[in-house]
């Protein structure tokens, strides 16, 4: 799961295009042909998405889907210069962090769900403007909380539990610790994608309601990121010591040097064989719990002439139980579905034993904030400024006034 901002300009043509006489008819007669876009499948999953394809055209099969598969690095300019240009895809991917920017600008159709029972609803209702469902999720990850169990074990500690709060979490952090031994109870990211987070997690707030300021300076947020800087050489190393270099908190983790880390499902992959036992639970809140969730979905461009059949498609490839099957089978990033029958087999496939943590993380999910200019500078900016304050070179407070007026200047605030 990829949770990079993707840069849109030129949407504006799009919107214009989609109103001047091209968008979808009520209902579609004889075969059709629909054009779908994607980057989900890319890098391996190609022949798993064609099996879904197969099976749409099979029941229905006055549809037929033209597939263009891209890598991920090259989608989001394909489809900014297609939509722009009016040529986009009947159906094609996006990620959450550019939904709104989409259905501001109008390239999305309405999609009125037939059994929106079907969806994970914190992860439908994600994509959802003034309560009109304008996408349909396609997969998720979230964030848990990994732990090793062999240095819990040797501690002496009990494993975290499904309630753990932040004070739960520290302690055990400081007990795991060992400098000497380079052992490190903790690892936490020091960024954007971890502040939004447990800024949730304090009862705090990131945008304000009119989505143009920031309100993350307030005493909910300077503890918040109190809690991110400050395991800096404490329970986590610093970055002289490599904290925040890529995959530093991957290898400590699989050399076992390390007791807590915050990372994503997409990890179980690269611990399946490490010599230790391990395990996840929901992360702990303080406030409240509240976890990170990166979702894909897809989307029926407002200039389809297809509408109602891109619209058949985009229900199945979402929701249908040949797709819930073929990506549970692959390993294939998570289906948003509430059928909790179909998810037992992913319950069962092993390491780590608590994949019912993964579902449980559902209930209280915090979501990228996202705002009509200025995202990745948005993003960026707050990582910079909680760096800073990491390293020593700023106060929290400074860090957060600082990017607390840079951002306003980037959003419009």
């Amino acid at each position: 799961m990829r949770n990079t901002s993707l840069g849109i300009v030129g949407l504006g043509a799009a919107a214009a295009l989609a109103l001047s006489g091209c968008a979808g008819s009520a209902g579609d007669t004889g075969d059709v042909t629909i054009t779908y876009s994607n980057f989900t499948s890319n890098g391996g999953n190609e022949e798993n998405l064609q099996a879904i394809v197969d099976a749409f055209e099979a029941e229905y099969p006055d549809i037929t889907v033209d597939v263009t598969t891209l890598p991920y690095a090259d989608y989001g300019t394909a489809l900014q210069t297609d939509l722009a240009a009016g040529t986009a895809s009947d159906v094609f991917d996006i990620e959450y962090v550019n939904y709104a920017q989409y259905q501001a600008n109008g390239v999305l159709a309405e999609l009125p769900v037939e059994n929106s029972d079907a969806y994970r609803r914190s992860v439908l209702e994600a994509y959802q403007t003034d309560g009109v469902q304008y996408a349909l999720p396609s997969s998720f990850s979230t964030v848990v909380l990994f732990y090793n169990r062999d240095l819990f074990d040797a501690a002496g500690l009990e494993y975290p539990a499904s309630d753990w709060t932040w004070a739960e979490e520290q302690a055990a952090a400081e007990q795991l610790t060992d400098q000497a031994a380079g052992v490190w109870g903790d690892h936490q990211p020091v960024s954007f994608y971890e502040f939004y987070k447990v800024l949730a997690q304090n009862d705090g707030e990131f945008l304000d309601a009119s989505g143009t300021k920031v309100a993350f300076n307030s005493p909910e947020g300077i503890e918040a990121a109190e809690w991110l800087v400050e395991k800096s050489g404490t329970v986590m190393p610093t970055i002289e010591q490599g904290q925040g270099t890529p995959d530093f908190d991957t290898t400590l983790f699989t050399d076992g040097k390390l007791g807590l880390l915050h990372s994503g499902i997409w990890m179980f992959g690269a611990f399946a064989d490490v010599p230790f036992g391990w395990d996840i639970a929901v992360e702990p809140g303080n406030a409240q719990q509240a976890s990170a969730l990166f979702s894909n979905a897809v989307g029926v461009s407002s200039g389809s002439k297809h509408v109602e059949a891109a619209t058949k498609f985009a229900e199945f490839l979402t929701s249908s139980d040949v797709m819930i099957q073929t990506r549970l089978d692959a390993g294939w990033e998570l289906p948003a579905t509430s059928d909790e029958a179909a998810l037992a087999s992913y319950l069962e496939l092993g390491a780590p034993e608590n994949r019912q943590a993964v579902f449980d993380s559902l209930e209280n999910v915090a979501l990228p904030p996202v705002v009509a200019e200025g995202q990745q500078e948005m993003q960026d900016i707050m990582t910079q400024e909680l760096v800073e304050a990491q390293a020593g070179r700023k106060t929290v407070q400074e860090a957060l006034s600082s990017a607390e007026e840079r951002i306003n200047d980037v959003i419009g605030g």
